[in-house]
């Protein structure tokens, strides 16, 4: 996760050129890791749902279950830090 680069008051033109291409980068980085766990919670919840043929077990739905727990968190996580890159470019 990378938290945006702040300006600083007296580093230049440069130096925010510098930082708003960082954000840029950053958001995009972060954008792509939030769809990933996006998907990887949505194949998560089908496995909890027991959709996905052999893995419809007990174990395999509790697994799916906190899969896409863990990934939802993941997706917000990224997607935040995609938001706050997002308004310091």
């Amino acid at each position: 996760m990378s938290a945006p680069n702040a300006n600083a008051p007296n580093e230049g033109l440069v130096g925010q050129a510098i930082n708003s291409a960082q954000n840029a980068v950053n958001y995009v980085s972060e954008t792509i890791q939030g769809k990933g766990a996006e998907a990887s919670k949505e194949a998560n919840q089908e496995k909890a749902k027991g959709n996905v043929p052999g893995n419809d077990s007990i174990g395999d739905r509790i697994s799916g279950a906190t899969g896409a727990i863990s990934d939802k968190i993941d997706q917000s996580k990224h997607e935040g830090s995609a938001t706050a890159n997002k308004h310091s470019v």
